[in-house]
């Protein structure tokens, strides 16, 4: 497909990680009656806010707070921050919001794809943005870890997401625009691998997933448990997308460190997950299966791959290594995508990591997204690295492409 407006000197963007607001009536339009009492609904109320310690609080139901949208589920209060849909605001702090407050495009598809075409942006893959959290924890966490909870209720919410993710926000004006991604069952592999094909019969070739599930309090990458799933993934060339803090733990130094040191380590988890992924073996049992990781960028990949190839080829199937066949290296071309907005020194050395598994994101509508200036941002990043014009097209959509398979959407080039 084609869009009006394709520049010649940078191609029209296919970013790989965006976000959608969950619209207040996905799930009370889709549970069974039964549920909908129960099931996640948005209530308005007053709020305080405050960020102190590197930890949000809030409080509802203050008389002399500002008004909120909030997230009600089982016995669940998830407020609703203008960090959630940062774009459109001036000033960003930790106070509440509302949805007649936001920008328009962060939860309507007409004016998202009106917001992308402004930005040049052709395609876009949404993660979930406010109740689920990025890959569906709080279905896992409310229905299945929480004592009391109700594993059905959670299976039939992230069932009526992915539904509407398929039936509306991604079809009509947004077939092969808005590319789906669909959310599982996180507590049983089978239930998730049964969820894969569903949605891959239903035209969805990309799930959201836990960059680590051990601090979710589920099994590792390396226990096997999870090879149910990937087995789905790879029957139906479903793609394997982790975006950072799907784990719900981020890193940090110190209990006392600024926010900041935070958010300039957050590639730490697309680092460790990979890892897991090599040394597990996982890539090694599915030589078909695809991963991708949404804003780890990629410029630590280069020394990380070093250190790997050579710890395996010192230690190799011995108490101390792994019994890995192949180089962790060897893993990574047409299998393990790197997603960026602003990693110059990864771009400098994409002979080491592979032009061919870096894409581009502009992460709307978060606060590091670069709407509405992702043209210019991607066209500095490319002349600054030095990319000449097949490389600037495989960064900004050419691997995108290949890696989701999205001529299944009618995107061919």
């Amino acid at each position: 497909m084609s869009v009006e407006g394709r520049d010649t000197d940078i191609p029209m963007i296919i970013s790989v990680d965006d976000h959608v607001v969950e619209p207040p009536d996905l799930w009370t339009s889709r549970l069974p009656a039964r549920y909908r009492d129960v099931g996640p609904r948005v209530e308005r109320d007053k709020a305080k806010f405050s960020f102190a310690g590197g930890v949000f609080s809030y409080e509802k139901g203050v008389e002399d707070g500002e008004w909120c949208d909030w997230w009600i589920y089982d016995d669940l209060v998830y407020p609703f921050p203008k960090l959630s849909a940062a774009v459109g605001f001036d000033d960003l702090d930790v106070t509440p919001t509302t949805y007649d407050e936001i920008r328009p495009g962060c939860w309507k598809q007409a004016d998202r794809l009106a917001d992308m075409t402004a930005n040049h942006v052709e395609a876009s893959i949404c993660f979930p943005n406010t109740l689920p959290r990025f890959c569906g924890q709080t279905f896992y966490e409310q229905g299945v870890k929480r004592e009391g909870g109700d594993p059905e209720l959670a299976r039939l919410c992230i069932e009526a997401y992915n539904d509407w993710m398929v039936e509306e926000w991604c079809a009509g004006e947004g077939r092969g625009r808005l590319i789906p991604l669909a959310m599982i069952p996180l507590w049983d592999p089978e239930l998730a691998a049964a969820e894969v094909r569903r949605m891959a019969d239903r035209g969805c070739f990309a799930v959201t997933f836990t960059e680590n599930p051990h601090p979710l309090g589920l099994p590792s990458i390396h226990s096997g448990h999870w090879d149910p799933f990937f087995a789905a993934c790879q029957e139906t060339e479903t793609v394997v997308c982790m975006h950072i803090g799907s784990s719900s733990r981020m890193p940090a130094t110190s209990p006392d460190a600024p926010f900041i040191v935070s958010s300039t380590l957050t590639f730490q988890n697309a680092m460790g997950s990979m890892l897991d992924f090599i040394f597990s073996g996982t890539l090694e049992r599915f030589p078909r299966l695809k991963i991708a990781y949404s804003e780890g960028q990629v410029g630590w990949m280069p020394y990380v791959l070093e250190r790997a190839d050579k710890l395996w080829a010192e230690r190799s199937d011995n108490s101390f290594g792994t019994s890995l066949p192949n180089p962790p290296s060897s893993y990574v071309p047409g299998r393990i995508y790197g997603c960026i907005f602003d990693d110059e020194t990864g771009l400098r050395n994409r002979d080491v990591i592979g032009m061919d598994q870096i894409c581009f994101e502009t992460d709307y509508p978060h606060a590091d997204s670069t709407f509405p200036h992702s043209k210019k941002v991607a066209a500095d990043i490319c002349a600054q690295a030095g990319l000449d014009e097949t490389e600037t097209y495989k960064l900004l959509r050419g691997n995108a492409i290949e890696a989701f398979g999205l001529h299944r959407f009618g995107i061919t080039g």
